[in-house]
């Protein structure tokens, strides 16, 4: 069903794809259903159970949520393989970005998946791997697995990140998934959580990504919780960069490119 809907969505997203660069990132606003009944704007009220249910069946998603959206009549749907949106009666479905049209384009899908970052990161902080800048300026979560080249380029400069004032906290996220074809779990992932599992995982962490072998631990670390919230929202490679702000780089940046993107965006407001 969703490489169909993919197919007919594929001349809109390259149409789309050019705003993105243009595109206001709206101020990130926690917005949530406090009953079971909500409305949008006013006027069209929607059940927020029934919809998750009902969608839920019909789709094959794990709905973690039902939100009202910027746009009359439509819902946000938090899901595990991401941000989508429905009516409020539940006959129509939409996989794509929401973009307001005002003064500016404003991007309201990512400014939903911007807090959903923030939430998640705040869920795995006891569970990640950090790298403290001592004159810490700015803080930025990474999604990141050992045998990604870009991962280990970032790695490398993490003096030149943590000089810069940029303190570094690492999520795990095995570009060959948890589990392989069989339904084993896969050597990435058994390799990260051998490291998260480690009495020292930011040495063994660094170790890993210089080439060294991994010496398998298990342990009660939340790996496949973090590769899953990854995939919630819109991670589809390493590295990618979350600010404080909930927003995503997809891909690397080198530290003084990195600097100015922050630095950007906290004078944008």
């Amino acid at each position: 069903m969703f490489k169909k809907i993919s197919l007919a969505l594929t001349a809109v997203c390259i149409g789309v794809a050019g705003l993105v660069f243009a595109v206001e990132q709206p101020t990130v606003v926690a917005n949530s259903v406090s009953a079971t009944t909500s409305t949008i704007n006013n006027s069209t009220e929607f059940d927020a159970v029934q919809l998750k249910a009902k969608l839920s069946l019909m789709l094959g998603l794990e709905i973690d949520a039902v939100k009202p959206s910027a746009m009359p009549g439509l819902v946000e749907l938090i899901t595990n393989q991401g941000l989508f949106y429905a009516s409020a009666d539940g006959k129509f479905f939409i996989q794509g970005k929401l973009y307001g049209l005002g003064g500016k384009v404003v991007n309201y899908s990512e400014a939903s998946l911007a807090q959903v970052r923030l939430d998640g990161m705040d869920k795995f902080a006891d569970a990640m791997i950090v790298y403290p800048a001592k004159n810490e300026k700015h803080v930025v979560t990474v999604f990141t697995d050992i045998t990604c080249g870009y991962c280990r380029k970032m790695h490398e400069q993490m003096d030149e990140y943590n000089d810069k004032g940029i303190t570094v906290r690492y999520l795990a996220y095995p570009r060959s998934g948890v589990k392989d074809r069989s339904g084993q779990y896969s050597q990435g992932f058994k390799d990260l959580r051998s490291i998260w599992c480690h009495e020292n995982p930011a040495d063994a962490l660094t170790k890993a990504k210089m080439g060294s072998s991994v010496a398998q631990r298990i342990c009660d670390k939340p790996i496949e919780g973090e590769f899953d919230f990854g995939r919630q929202v819109g991670v589809s490679g390493t590295p990618a960069v979350i600010l404080e702000n909930g927003m995503m780089l997809p891909g690397y940046q080198e530290p003084d490119a990195l600097v100015a993107i922050i630095e950007q965006m906290k004078m944008a407001g």
